[in-house]
Protein backbone atom coordinates (compact mmCIF):
# COMPACT_ATOMS: atom_id res chain seq x y z
CA UNK A 1 0.00 0.00 0.00
CA UNK A 2 0.92 3.67 -0.33
CA UNK A 3 1.83 4.28 3.10
CA UNK A 4 5.41 4.35 4.10
CA UNK A 5 6.98 6.74 2.39
CA UNK A 6 4.25 9.18 2.03
CA UNK A 7 6.01 9.78 5.78
CA UNK A 8 8.97 10.88 4.06
CA UNK A 9 8.00 12.82 0.91
CA UNK A 10 5.53 14.85 -1.40
CA UNK A 11 4.16 13.09 -4.54
CA UNK A 12 4.89 14.73 -7.68
CA UNK A 13 2.25 13.36 -9.98
CA UNK A 14 3.80 12.38 -13.65
CA UNK A 15 1.84 12.99 -16.91
CA UNK A 16 2.80 10.44 -19.26
CA UNK A 17 2.02 10.57 -23.11
CA UNK A 18 1.98 8.87 -26.26
CA UNK A 19 2.65 5.43 -26.86
CA UNK A 20 4.40 2.25 -24.72
CA UNK A 21 5.31 0.22 -27.48
CA UNK A 22 9.01 0.27 -25.97
CA UNK A 23 10.88 -1.79 -26.16
CA UNK A 24 9.58 -5.25 -26.15
CA UNK A 25 11.60 -8.06 -24.18
CA UNK A 26 11.01 -11.26 -26.60
CA UNK A 27 12.47 -13.60 -24.31
CA UNK A 28 13.38 -16.41 -26.75
CA UNK A 29 17.17 -17.09 -25.65
CA UNK A 30 17.61 -20.00 -22.95
CA UNK A 31 17.53 -18.97 -19.44
CA UNK A 32 20.65 -18.50 -17.40
CA UNK A 33 21.86 -21.18 -14.95
CA UNK A 34 19.99 -18.81 -12.13
CA UNK A 35 15.83 -20.10 -13.28
CA UNK A 36 17.21 -23.33 -12.20
CA UNK A 37 15.72 -25.40 -15.00
CA UNK A 38 12.23 -23.48 -14.64
CA UNK A 39 11.39 -23.33 -18.55
CA UNK A 40 10.70 -19.80 -20.03
CA UNK A 41 7.08 -18.60 -20.08
CA UNK A 42 6.13 -19.54 -23.96
CA UNK A 43 6.25 -16.96 -26.01
CA UNK A 44 6.46 -14.15 -23.59
CA UNK A 45 7.09 -10.57 -24.31
CA UNK A 46 7.56 -7.75 -21.14
CA UNK A 47 6.66 -4.10 -21.41
CA UNK A 48 7.82 -1.15 -19.41
CA UNK A 49 5.09 1.22 -18.62
CA UNK A 50 7.51 3.18 -16.86
CA UNK A 51 10.29 3.63 -18.79
CA UNK A 52 11.46 5.89 -16.18
CA UNK A 53 11.95 4.91 -12.52
CA UNK A 54 10.00 6.47 -9.62
CA UNK A 55 7.53 5.75 -6.77
CA UNK A 56 5.49 3.44 -8.94
CA UNK A 57 3.75 -0.01 -7.52
CA UNK A 58 1.09 -1.82 -6.41
CA UNK A 59 -0.18 -2.56 -10.13
CA UNK A 60 -3.19 -4.77 -11.02
CA UNK A 61 -4.79 -5.36 -14.55
CA UNK A 62 -8.22 -6.80 -16.17
CA UNK A 63 -8.82 -8.48 -19.34
CA UNK A 64 -12.12 -7.31 -20.81
CA UNK A 65 -14.57 -10.33 -21.03
CA UNK A 66 -16.84 -9.12 -24.36
CA UNK A 67 -13.65 -8.06 -26.29
CA UNK A 68 -10.39 -9.60 -25.05
CA UNK A 69 -8.37 -7.64 -27.19
CA UNK A 70 -8.58 -4.59 -24.67
CA UNK A 71 -6.55 -4.89 -21.71
CA UNK A 72 -5.95 -2.31 -18.87
CA UNK A 73 -3.49 -2.29 -16.21
CA UNK A 74 -3.28 0.07 -12.78
CA UNK A 75 -0.94 0.86 -10.88
CA UNK A 76 0.53 3.80 -8.21
CA UNK A 77 1.09 6.57 -7.64
CA UNK A 78 -1.05 8.20 -8.32
CA UNK A 79 -3.48 6.48 -9.45
CA UNK A 80 -2.18 5.41 -13.02
CA UNK A 81 -3.76 3.47 -15.77
CA UNK A 82 -2.21 1.82 -19.13
CA UNK A 83 -4.20 0.23 -22.35
CA UNK A 84 -3.68 -2.10 -24.84
CA UNK A 85 -6.21 -2.80 -27.68
CA UNK A 86 -4.41 -5.74 -29.44
CA UNK A 87 -4.19 -8.48 -26.22
CA UNK A 88 -1.48 -7.01 -24.91
CA UNK A 89 1.22 -6.74 -27.72
CA UNK A 90 1.32 -2.91 -27.68
CA UNK A 91 0.45 -0.54 -24.36
CA UNK A 92 0.06 3.02 -23.63
CA UNK A 93 -0.86 5.50 -21.25
CA UNK A 94 -3.43 6.96 -20.49
CA UNK A 95 -3.87 10.58 -19.11
CA UNK A 96 -6.66 12.13 -16.76
CA UNK A 97 -6.86 9.13 -13.96
CA UNK A 98 -5.31 10.57 -10.54
CA UNK A 99 -7.56 13.19 -8.90
CA UNK A 100 -6.84 16.19 -8.77
CA UNK A 101 -8.48 17.35 -5.62
CA UNK A 102 -6.17 14.86 -2.96
CA UNK A 103 -2.22 14.97 -2.86
CA UNK A 104 -1.77 11.63 -3.31
CA UNK A 105 -3.90 8.43 -4.47
CA UNK A 106 -3.24 4.65 -5.13
CA UNK A 107 -4.10 1.28 -4.00
CA UNK A 108 -5.58 0.63 -7.01
CA UNK A 109 -7.55 -2.00 -8.66
CA UNK A 110 -9.30 -2.64 -12.30
CA UNK A 111 -12.36 -4.77 -13.34
CA UNK A 112 -14.17 -4.45 -16.52
CA UNK A 113 -18.15 -4.99 -16.14
CA UNK A 114 -20.82 -6.57 -18.47
CA UNK A 115 -20.99 -3.88 -20.60
CA UNK A 116 -17.16 -3.52 -21.38
CA UNK A 117 -16.36 -0.80 -19.51
CA UNK A 118 -13.64 -0.35 -17.44
CA UNK A 119 -13.19 1.00 -13.90
CA UNK A 120 -10.34 1.92 -11.68
CA UNK A 121 -10.74 2.08 -8.05
CA UNK A 122 -8.14 3.32 -5.83
CA UNK A 123 -7.71 5.66 -1.91
CA UNK A 124 -7.17 8.89 -2.10
CA UNK A 125 -5.90 11.52 0.88
CA UNK A 126 -3.42 14.16 1.56
CA UNK A 127 -1.94 12.80 4.66
CA UNK A 128 -1.52 9.75 6.64
CA UNK A 129 -2.52 9.15 10.17
CA UNK A 130 0.64 7.68 12.65
CA UNK A 131 2.86 4.98 11.42
CA UNK A 132 0.51 2.16 10.84
CA UNK A 133 -1.91 3.48 13.03
CA UNK A 134 -3.50 4.64 9.85
CA UNK A 135 -7.31 5.98 11.73
CA UNK A 136 -4.56 7.84 14.97
CA UNK A 137 -4.75 11.73 13.33
CA UNK A 138 -6.26 10.48 9.93
CA UNK A 139 -7.16 13.21 7.52
CA UNK A 140 -9.83 13.39 4.45
CA UNK A 141 -10.09 10.34 3.19
CA UNK A 142 -12.07 8.00 0.98
CA UNK A 143 -12.03 5.44 -1.90
CA UNK A 144 -12.99 6.48 -5.39
CA UNK A 145 -13.67 4.87 -8.82
CA UNK A 146 -13.25 6.34 -11.95
CA UNK A 147 -14.71 5.17 -15.53
CA UNK A 148 -13.49 4.18 -19.20
CA UNK A 149 -16.25 3.61 -22.11
CA UNK A 150 -13.43 3.05 -24.74
CA UNK A 151 -11.24 0.17 -22.93
CA UNK A 152 -9.20 2.69 -20.94
CA UNK A 153 -7.84 5.09 -23.64
CA UNK A 154 -9.92 8.04 -21.51
CA UNK A 155 -11.54 8.20 -18.34
CA UNK A 156 -14.51 10.40 -16.94
CA UNK A 157 -13.62 13.34 -15.64
CA UNK A 158 -15.29 13.14 -12.39
CA UNK A 159 -14.39 10.26 -10.24
CA UNK A 160 -17.08 8.50 -7.98
CA UNK A 161 -16.88 7.96 -3.83
CA UNK A 162 -18.03 4.81 -2.92
CA UNK A 163 -16.68 6.38 0.93
CA UNK A 164 -15.44 9.51 1.91
CA UNK A 165 -14.53 11.10 4.91
CA UNK A 166 -13.99 14.61 5.63
CA UNK A 167 -11.11 15.82 8.00
CA UNK A 168 -12.66 15.49 11.60
CA UNK A 169 -11.60 14.09 14.41
CA UNK A 170 -12.02 10.69 14.75
CA UNK A 171 -12.61 9.60 11.33
CA UNK A 172 -11.48 6.42 9.91
CA UNK A 173 -8.94 5.72 7.12
CA UNK A 174 -10.42 4.23 4.34
CA UNK A 175 -7.82 1.67 2.53
CA UNK A 176 -6.76 -1.20 0.37
CA UNK A 177 -9.90 -1.33 -1.78
CA UNK A 178 -10.37 -4.04 -4.34
CA UNK A 179 -13.03 -3.82 -6.99
CA UNK A 180 -15.11 -6.67 -8.47
CA UNK A 181 -17.86 -7.08 -11.64
CA UNK A 182 -20.45 -9.58 -11.81
CA UNK A 183 -20.19 -10.43 -15.43
CA UNK A 184 -22.25 -13.40 -15.37
CA UNK A 185 -25.84 -14.09 -16.62
CA UNK A 186 -27.19 -14.38 -12.45
CA UNK A 187 -29.88 -12.10 -11.32
CA UNK A 188 -27.45 -9.16 -10.75
CA UNK A 189 -25.24 -9.62 -13.89
CA UNK A 190 -23.66 -5.67 -14.31
CA UNK A 191 -23.47 -5.09 -10.10
CA UNK A 192 -20.14 -3.35 -8.95
CA UNK A 193 -18.73 -4.80 -5.61
CA UNK A 194 -15.85 -2.77 -4.06
CA UNK A 195 -14.69 -4.17 -0.26
CA UNK A 196 -11.83 -2.78 2.28
CA UNK A 197 -10.47 -2.11 5.55
CA UNK A 198 -11.88 0.25 7.61
CA UNK A 199 -9.24 1.40 9.91
CA UNK A 200 -10.28 2.76 13.29
CA UNK A 201 -9.48 4.02 16.48
CA UNK A 202 -10.06 0.85 18.32
CA UNK A 203 -10.19 -1.43 15.31
CA UNK A 204 -10.04 -2.81 11.77
CA UNK A 205 -13.45 -3.46 9.42
CA UNK A 206 -13.92 -5.63 6.41
CA UNK A 207 -16.59 -3.41 4.36
CA UNK A 208 -17.95 -3.84 1.14
CA UNK A 209 -20.34 -1.50 -0.85
CA UNK A 210 -22.18 -2.56 -3.83
CA UNK A 211 -22.86 -0.35 -7.57
CA UNK A 212 -26.27 -1.56 -9.34
CA UNK A 213 -25.88 1.32 -11.75
CA UNK A 214 -22.58 0.99 -13.65
CA UNK A 215 -20.78 2.39 -11.05
CA UNK A 216 -22.39 6.11 -10.56
CA UNK A 217 -23.88 5.42 -7.39
CA UNK A 218 -22.63 3.56 -4.21
CA UNK A 219 -24.39 1.88 -1.44
CA UNK A 220 -24.04 2.15 2.25
CA UNK A 221 -21.13 0.11 3.45
CA UNK A 222 -21.96 -3.36 5.43
CA UNK A 223 -19.87 -4.53 7.93
CA UNK A 224 -18.77 -8.62 6.20
CA UNK A 225 -16.34 -9.60 9.04
CA UNK A 226 -17.61 -11.83 12.03
CA UNK A 227 -15.84 -9.21 14.11
CA UNK A 228 -13.41 -6.21 13.43
CA UNK A 229 -9.94 -7.26 13.63
CA UNK A 230 -6.80 -5.02 15.32
CA UNK A 231 -6.57 -1.35 14.40
CA UNK A 232 -2.98 -1.41 13.50
CA UNK A 233 -1.36 -2.73 9.88
CA UNK A 234 0.08 -5.71 11.37
CA UNK A 235 -1.04 -9.12 11.90
CA UNK A 236 -4.47 -9.39 13.79
CA UNK A 237 -6.26 -6.93 11.38
CA UNK A 238 -9.30 -7.74 9.14
CA UNK A 239 -6.92 -6.92 5.76
CA UNK A 240 -6.54 -7.87 1.85
CA UNK A 241 -9.84 -8.62 0.75
CA UNK A 242 -10.47 -10.24 -2.69
CA UNK A 243 -13.78 -11.15 -4.18
CA UNK A 244 -15.03 -13.27 -7.34
CA UNK A 245 -18.27 -13.58 -8.48
CA UNK A 246 -19.81 -17.34 -9.47
CA UNK A 247 -21.74 -18.69 -12.91
CA UNK A 248 -25.25 -17.70 -10.69
CA UNK A 249 -24.65 -14.62 -9.50
CA UNK A 250 -23.01 -15.79 -5.67
CA UNK A 251 -20.61 -13.08 -4.59
CA UNK A 252 -17.39 -15.10 -2.80
CA UNK A 253 -15.08 -13.01 -0.56
CA UNK A 254 -11.78 -13.33 1.41
CA UNK A 255 -9.43 -11.75 3.35
CA UNK A 256 -6.98 -12.13 6.00
CA UNK A 257 -7.67 -12.01 9.78
CA UNK A 258 -6.52 -13.40 13.05
CA UNK A 259 -3.98 -16.17 11.22
CA UNK A 260 -6.35 -17.37 9.08
CA UNK A 261 -8.80 -16.89 5.73
CA UNK A 262 -11.70 -15.28 6.53
CA UNK A 263 -14.45 -16.70 3.80
CA UNK A 264 -18.07 -15.10 3.09
CA UNK A 265 -20.75 -15.12 0.50
CA UNK A 266 -23.53 -13.08 -0.74
CA UNK A 267 -26.35 -14.57 -2.95
CA UNK A 268 -28.58 -11.44 -3.09
CA UNK A 269 -26.32 -9.02 -5.41
CA UNK A 270 -24.09 -7.67 -1.82
CA UNK A 271 -27.43 -6.98 0.82
CA UNK A 272 -26.70 -8.95 2.85
CA UNK A 273 -23.66 -12.22 4.00
CA UNK A 274 -23.29 -15.42 5.52
CA UNK A 275 -21.65 -15.87 9.05
CA UNK A 276 -17.37 -15.05 7.58
CA UNK A 277 -16.01 -17.68 8.65
CA UNK A 278 -11.92 -19.46 8.87
CA UNK A 279 -11.85 -21.87 5.90
CA UNK A 280 -7.72 -21.72 6.46
CA UNK A 281 -5.28 -21.76 9.13
CA UNK A 282 -2.30 -19.69 7.75
CA UNK A 283 0.66 -18.24 10.00
CA UNK A 284 1.42 -15.37 10.20
CA UNK A 285 0.29 -12.90 6.68
CA UNK A 286 2.65 -10.45 7.83
CA UNK A 287 6.17 -11.09 7.41
CA UNK A 288 9.86 -10.24 6.99
CA UNK A 289 11.61 -10.86 3.94
CA UNK A 290 15.06 -10.28 3.41
CA UNK A 291 15.34 -6.51 1.83
CA UNK A 292 11.95 -5.52 1.66
CA UNK A 293 10.63 -3.31 4.26
CA UNK A 294 7.20 -5.52 4.73
CA UNK A 295 5.59 -8.33 3.08
CA UNK A 296 2.15 -10.15 3.16
CA UNK A 297 0.33 -13.24 1.70
CA UNK A 298 -2.83 -11.84 1.61
CA UNK A 299 -5.10 -14.29 -0.12
CA UNK A 300 -7.11 -14.11 -3.44
CA UNK A 301 -9.99 -16.04 -5.01
CA UNK A 302 -11.18 -17.01 -7.90
CA UNK A 303 -13.54 -19.07 -9.96
CA UNK A 304 -13.79 -21.57 -13.01
CA UNK A 305 -17.06 -20.80 -14.24
CA UNK A 306 -17.46 -24.29 -15.84
CA UNK A 307 -16.77 -26.69 -13.32
CA UNK A 308 -17.69 -23.78 -10.41
CA UNK A 309 -14.36 -24.96 -8.71
CA UNK A 310 -13.56 -22.42 -6.29
CA UNK A 311 -9.99 -21.63 -5.85
CA UNK A 312 -7.86 -19.00 -2.96
CA UNK A 313 -4.02 -18.59 -2.90
CA UNK A 314 -1.81 -17.04 -0.57
CA UNK A 315 1.64 -17.36 1.10
CA UNK A 316 2.97 -18.15 4.51
CA UNK A 317 6.41 -19.55 6.26
CA UNK A 318 4.88 -23.35 7.04
CA UNK A 319 7.96 -24.59 5.76
CA UNK A 320 10.28 -22.23 7.21
CA UNK A 321 11.06 -20.51 4.10
CA UNK A 322 7.56 -18.54 1.62
CA UNK A 323 6.05 -20.90 0.03
CA UNK A 324 2.58 -20.08 -2.40
CA UNK A 325 0.13 -22.11 -1.61
CA UNK A 326 -3.33 -23.00 -3.01
CA UNK A 327 -6.67 -24.95 -2.10
CA UNK A 328 -9.80 -25.18 -4.03
CA UNK A 329 -13.70 -26.04 -2.73
CA UNK A 330 -16.04 -28.04 -4.88
CA UNK A 331 -19.11 -27.23 -3.19
CA UNK A 332 -19.67 -23.32 -2.74
CA UNK A 333 -16.95 -22.88 -0.36
CA UNK A 334 -18.27 -25.28 2.23
CA UNK A 335 -15.14 -27.87 2.25
CA UNK A 336 -11.96 -27.20 1.38
CA UNK A 337 -8.76 -29.53 -0.40
CA UNK A 338 -5.86 -29.57 1.97
CA UNK A 339 -3.04 -26.55 1.24
CA UNK A 340 -1.18 -27.89 -2.43
CA UNK A 341 2.50 -25.69 -2.80
CA UNK A 342 2.21 -23.61 -6.53
CA UNK A 343 6.31 -23.04 -6.05
CA UNK A 344 7.71 -26.09 -7.43
CA UNK A 345 11.19 -26.02 -5.59
CA UNK A 346 12.42 -28.07 -2.85
CA UNK A 347 10.80 -28.21 0.28
CA UNK A 348 12.94 -26.53 2.74
CA UNK A 349 15.33 -24.98 0.70
CA UNK A 350 15.18 -21.75 1.91
CA UNK A 351 14.12 -19.91 -1.15
CA UNK A 352 11.71 -17.31 -0.42
CA UNK A 353 8.36 -17.40 -3.10
CA UNK A 354 5.46 -14.54 -2.00
CA UNK A 355 3.24 -11.34 -3.41
CA UNK A 356 1.61 -14.30 -5.31
CA UNK A 357 -1.62 -13.28 -7.23
CA UNK A 358 -4.38 -15.79 -8.51
CA UNK A 359 -6.27 -16.34 -12.23
CA UNK A 360 -8.32 -18.62 -13.49
CA UNK A 361 -8.85 -18.47 -17.18
CA UNK A 362 -12.39 -18.50 -17.74
CA UNK A 363 -11.82 -20.38 -21.57
CA UNK A 364 -9.42 -23.16 -21.06
CA UNK A 365 -9.64 -23.41 -17.08
CA UNK A 366 -5.97 -22.84 -16.48
CA UNK A 367 -4.98 -21.94 -12.64
CA UNK A 368 -2.06 -19.15 -13.10
CA UNK A 369 -0.40 -17.74 -10.65
CA UNK A 370 2.37 -15.48 -10.03
CA UNK A 371 5.05 -14.57 -8.17
CA UNK A 372 8.44 -13.45 -6.91
CA UNK A 373 11.34 -16.12 -7.06
CA UNK A 374 14.06 -16.51 -5.21
CA UNK A 375 15.53 -20.17 -5.81
CA UNK A 376 18.07 -19.24 -8.49
CA UNK A 377 19.91 -16.66 -5.45
CA UNK A 378 22.01 -18.70 -3.56
CA UNK A 379 22.14 -15.90 -1.31
CA UNK A 380 18.56 -15.01 -0.90
CA UNK A 381 18.32 -11.59 -1.59
CA UNK A 382 17.58 -11.62 -5.75
CA UNK A 383 14.18 -12.34 -7.64
CA UNK A 384 12.43 -13.04 -10.67
CA UNK A 385 9.09 -12.93 -11.61
CA UNK A 386 7.42 -16.58 -12.29
CA UNK A 387 4.77 -17.86 -13.28
CA UNK A 388 2.60 -21.12 -12.38
CA UNK A 389 -0.12 -22.85 -14.63
CA UNK A 390 -2.19 -25.69 -13.56
CA UNK A 391 -4.01 -27.85 -16.01
CA UNK A 392 -5.60 -30.06 -13.52
CA UNK A 393 -7.87 -28.06 -11.24
CA UNK A 394 -4.68 -26.93 -9.45
CA UNK A 395 -3.18 -30.22 -8.38
CA UNK A 396 -0.15 -29.78 -9.94
CA UNK A 397 2.05 -26.54 -11.02
CA UNK A 398 4.14 -26.68 -13.89
CA UNK A 399 6.43 -22.87 -13.42
CA UNK A 400 7.96 -20.73 -15.44
CA UNK A 401 10.44 -18.37 -15.66
CA UNK A 402 8.56 -14.62 -16.61
CA UNK A 403 11.79 -12.82 -16.05
CA UNK A 404 15.55 -13.82 -16.27
CA UNK A 405 17.42 -10.95 -14.83
CA UNK A 406 17.24 -11.27 -10.68
CA UNK A 407 17.29 -7.78 -9.08
CA UNK A 408 17.22 -6.43 -5.24
CA UNK A 409 14.41 -4.38 -3.97
CA UNK A 410 16.44 -3.27 -1.17
CA UNK A 411 16.22 0.54 -0.37
CA UNK A 412 13.22 0.96 -1.96
CA UNK A 413 9.19 1.42 -1.75
CA UNK A 414 7.75 -2.10 -2.56
CA UNK A 415 4.08 -2.46 -2.31
CA UNK A 416 2.34 -5.20 -1.46
CA UNK A 417 1.31 -7.06 -4.41
CA UNK A 418 0.97 -7.73 -8.12
CA UNK A 419 -1.45 -8.71 -10.47
CA UNK A 420 -3.14 -11.38 -12.58
CA UNK A 421 -5.52 -11.65 -15.46
CA UNK A 422 -6.07 -14.64 -18.04
CA UNK A 423 -7.91 -15.38 -21.14
CA UNK A 424 -8.33 -17.69 -23.67
CA UNK A 425 -4.44 -19.20 -23.04
CA UNK A 426 -2.82 -15.79 -22.76
CA UNK A 427 -1.67 -14.85 -19.86
CA UNK A 428 -1.22 -11.24 -18.29
CA UNK A 429 1.02 -10.50 -15.29
CA UNK A 430 1.49 -6.92 -13.90
CA UNK A 431 4.61 -6.02 -11.69
CA UNK A 432 7.03 -3.67 -9.82
CA UNK A 433 10.61 -3.98 -10.50
CA UNK A 434 13.87 -1.93 -9.02
CA UNK A 435 16.10 -1.83 -12.10
CA UNK A 436 19.64 -3.39 -11.77
CA UNK A 437 21.68 -0.25 -12.06
CA UNK A 438 25.00 -0.83 -14.03
CA UNK A 439 27.53 1.80 -11.88
CA UNK A 440 28.97 5.18 -13.20
CA UNK A 441 32.38 4.06 -14.55
CA UNK A 442 33.41 8.06 -13.68
CA UNK A 443 31.47 7.68 -10.14
CA UNK A 444 33.16 4.44 -9.25
CA UNK A 445 36.55 5.66 -10.25
CA UNK A 446 35.59 9.01 -7.80
CA UNK A 447 35.19 6.53 -5.28
CA UNK A 448 31.48 8.00 -5.05
CA UNK A 449 29.15 5.95 -2.31
CA UNK A 450 25.99 7.84 -3.66
CA UNK A 451 22.85 5.30 -3.26
CA UNK A 452 19.81 5.12 -5.66
CA UNK A 453 17.03 6.72 -4.99
CA UNK A 454 13.72 5.13 -2.89
CA UNK A 455 11.75 6.51 -5.90
CA UNK A 456 13.83 3.55 -8.05
CA UNK A 457 11.00 1.67 -8.95
CA UNK A 458 8.90 0.42 -12.74
CA UNK A 459 5.89 -1.14 -13.55
CA UNK A 460 5.96 -4.18 -15.92
CA UNK A 461 3.42 -5.95 -18.10
CA UNK A 462 4.58 -9.63 -19.26
CA UNK A 463 2.91 -11.75 -21.32
CA UNK A 464 2.31 -15.30 -22.00
CA UNK A 465 0.63 -17.16 -24.36
CA UNK A 466 -0.99 -21.12 -24.31
CA UNK A 467 -2.99 -20.93 -26.82
CA UNK A 468 -2.47 -18.34 -29.71
CA UNK A 469 -6.51 -17.67 -28.92
CA UNK A 470 -6.10 -13.88 -29.05
CA UNK A 471 -3.96 -12.74 -31.53
CA UNK A 472 -4.75 -9.42 -33.29
CA UNK A 473 -6.97 -9.49 -35.87
CA UNK A 474 -8.60 -12.83 -34.22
Amino acid sequence: MLRLRHHRRLVLSTTYAALIIVNALLVNALLPLHAQDMPKAPQAQIFALTPTPGYFTEPAIAVNPMNPQQVVGVFQDNAHAAYSQDAGHSWQVADGVAPKNFRISGDVSVAFDHQGHAFICYIAFDKLGSFNYWAHGATRNGIFVRRSLDGGKTWEAEHVPVAENPSEPGIPFEDKPYIVADNSKGPYAGNLYVGWTRWRIADSQMLLSRSTDDGKTWSKPVEIDAHPGLPRDDNGAAEGFDGVVGPDGTLYAIWSQDDDLMFTTSHDGGKTFSHARAILHTASIMFAIETLERANGFPQIAIDPTSKRLYVTWSDYRNGDLDVFIAASDDGGQHWTAPTRVNNDPVHNGAEQFFQWLAVDPVDESVNVIFYDRRGDPQGKKQIVALARSTDGGQTFANYAWTDDPFDASGVFFGDYSGLAAYGGRVYGIWTEKPNVVPDAKKADAGSDEKPPRQNTVVKVGTADFGNATRPGK
